[in-house]
């Protein structure tokens, strides 16, 4: 708090994963934000996101699947 600009969002915490659920879960949340921002219409278009690997897809990097 009080400076102009700050990286972290106040009050988010680091979280345990513990299951593929969790992980899944947490994936579809990061994937969905450039959809959601409006800078896709699927997650997988994304360049920089690994949801194409999930689909299926070819992406930029190798992507060691959970």
């Amino acid at each position: 708090t009080g400076r102009e600009y700050q990286f972290w969002q106040e009050g988010v915490h680091a979280e345990l994963v513990f299951s593929e659920a969790m992980m899944r879960e947490k994936l579809d949340y990061i994937h969905a934000n450039p959809v959601k921002r409006g800078y896709v219409n699927l997650a997988e278009h994304w360049r920089y996101s690994s949801a194409a690997h999930y689909a299926g897809l070819a992406g930029l990097i190798d992507v060691d699947s959970w």
